[in-house]
């Protein structure tokens, strides 16, 4: 597991990094928009990645996206990633 994929940030500590409140990262994970990790208490633990991932919700919805369209976005933007590292690998 790399750093940037260990829950490591509690959802007070992910919300000040990410500039929002902790009610909206909860929001957020209804909508889909990330999956953070659990303890085995049920604690939502964030990586360096979901907090990323976070971060491009922030910017999107900033730009005036609902979370319907984020989520699009967002699924939009991982095709594209896999589409170019399959043409990565075949070039």
């Amino acid at each position: 597991m790399s750093d940037s994929t260990l829950s490591v940030y509690v959802i007070s500590v992910a919300a000040e990094m990410v500039g929002t409140g902790v009610q909206n990262l909860r929001a957020y994970e209804r909508a889909g928009l990330v999956t953070p990790g659990r303890t085995a208490g049920g604690t939502r633990m964030y990586s360096g990645d979901d907090i990323t991932r976070l971060r491009r919700v922030a910017a999107l919805l900033e730009a005036g996206l609902n979370l319907a369209g984020i989520a699009k976005v967002l699924e939009l933007e991982e095709e594209n990633d896999r589409l170019r590292s399959r043409l990565s690998k075949h070039g």
